[in-house]
């Protein structure tokens, strides 16, 4: 049974992903408690499980309703247990559940906070990656050094190309003007944020995109090309290095 994986808007600009596969129905992340009901019921589905990527309110502030709906498991990273709603299983990394195309794996990707987690789908091409990885960007750090973020993303980019990226926020056409400025030449760039200019005038959403698009035009996958290197004029850093100077431009754009 293919996975159906259902994409819902919530609070100002969170996104939630409905999973219905072999296993039930999961929830990823739970920003926002009525637009997910709506979805469930839209449906016909029961919710079975909330699999939680982080401790931030924004993918955890309706834990507590959803779970006294619908008597749901709770699952979320282990290293924030104590961060987060009271979990029925906390997941370490590298942990794998699940049967077809709903088997799942746990990655820890530190940085935006320290326990993270991104939710990989491998037979479905499908990774959950909230704040971590995101559309054109990557999470703030909050918590995380810039050499664990890059960490992250590195263990992100190394998935197969044909991967959908789902991240936790519609953040892509903000992400994309900052982009240009690190690449102003890039062509694929370019045509990018040209159809993600369309996408948000038609209010449709940006998110998912291929790992393949991702690593053309996202800057913070891009740190060993020598057109970022050159346009930051750090040609002879390290790519670590190169990361945490497109991290601090972007948190001052």
């Amino acid at each position: 049974m293919p996975l159906e994986i259902v994409t819902i808007p919530c609070l100002s600009d969170n996104y939630a992903y409905l999973v219905n596969g072999p296993d039930g129905v999961a929830l990823i992340d739970a920003p926002e408690a009525g637009p997910i009901i709506a979805a469930l019921e839209e449906r016909g589905w029961s919710l079975g499980v909330i699999m939680i990527t982080h401790h931030h309110h924004d993918h955890v502030g309706a834990v507590a309703e959803l779970k006294e709906k619908y008597g749901c498991m709770v699952m979320g990273p282990e290293a924030e247990k104590d961060k987060l709603p009271p979990l029925d299983f906390a997941l370490p990394d590298g942990f794998s559940g699940g049967n077809g195309d709903g088997l799942c794996q746990v990655i820890a990707v530190p940085g935006h906070t320290l326990g993270h987690i991104a939710y990989y789908y491998p037979k479905a091409n499908a990774i959950f990656t909230a704040d971590s990885l995101m559309a054109l960007g990557c999470g703030r750090l909050f918590e995380g050094t810039p050499e664990m973020m890059h960490e992250s993303l590195s263990k992100l980019a190394a998935l197969p190309p044909e991967t959908m990226i789902y991240s936790g926020h519609e953040y892509t056409a903000s992400n994309a003007k900052f982009a240009l400025t690190i690449e102003p030449d890039n062509a694929e760039l370019i045509s990018r944020s040209e159809a993600i200019a369309e996408d948000r005038r038609n209010n449709r959403p940006t998110v998912p995109a291929s790992l393949s698009l991702e690593l053309a035009t996202n800057p913070f996958l891009r740190a060993s090309e020598m057109s970022v290197r050159r346009q930051l004029g750090m040609i002879d850093a390290t790519d670590t290095e190169v990361f945490a100077e497109i991290r601090a431009r972007k948190d001052s754009f």
